[in-house]
């Protein structure tokens, strides 16, 4: 951390978990200001990291699902995205992540394109790891790009996972961002530095 930024560090003073299972740990904290000031209440929350995954097949066309999000109450135009899972034993407990017992982000971005849509690739480039909302979480979204993806079998569903598979032109897809209907903005930002990484690989 840069000398400057310490002066602007918060620092926590009492934290209370609202909710903490295996898929959230919703906090209310309260911090002391750098001025020495104490202000509370803070929300913030944890879960798991995730991975988004833009991935074309053999005809260059992009692969989104379709299905509802409960928190717009909605159905959805997106790409295959999904959490990294624990491996081993012990139990997921949201707010107790061990790094080292947490699934390969790209070992993720396979596993969830193959269960959401059935294709694999071969060609798989990671984006970028950005923080998903730094205002109140401290999870993190890793966006990768798979290219001419093939399609090996069925899709192999969670059981709270309900979509369709459909397949967008380049066109189609700035079309579905601009009249607001691809609602996920990790999703767009993922969409967004694709074209970027193709055009620099022309």
């Amino acid at each position: 951390m840069d000398r400057n930024d310490q002066d602007l560090k918060w620092q926590p003073i009492k934290t209370e978990h609202i909710i903490q299972d295996e898929w959230i740990d919703f906090r209310k904290v309260a911090y002391r200001m750098p001025d020495g000031t104490v202000f509370e209440p803070f929300y913030s929350y944890s879960r798991r990291s995730y991975v988004i995954i833009v991935a074309s097949d053999e005809d260059g066309r992009y692969l989104c699902v379709r299905q509802f999000r409960h928190g717009i109450g909605e159905v959805t135009t997106e790409f295959s995205a999904g959490g990294i899972e624990r491996t081993g034993d012990k139990e997921y407990i949201a707010g107790e992540d061990d790094a080292t017992t947490a699934e390969d982000a790209l070992a993720a971005a396979k596993r969830e394109l193959l269960e959401e849509t059935g294709y694999t690739s071969d060609e798989w480039t990671h984006l970028l790891t950005v923080p998903s909302n730094a205002t109140m979480a401290d999870n993190y979204a890793h966006i990768f790009m798979a290219k001419h993806c093939k399609k090996c079998r069925e899709q192999e569903l969670d059981e709270t996972e309900f979509l369709n598979v459909e397949t967008h032109s380049a066109e189609e897809i700035e079309d579905l961002i601009q009249s607001g209907k691809f609602q996920q903005a990790t999703h767009i930002l993922a969409w967004m530095l694709a074209k970027e990484y193709l055009l620099r690989d022309e």
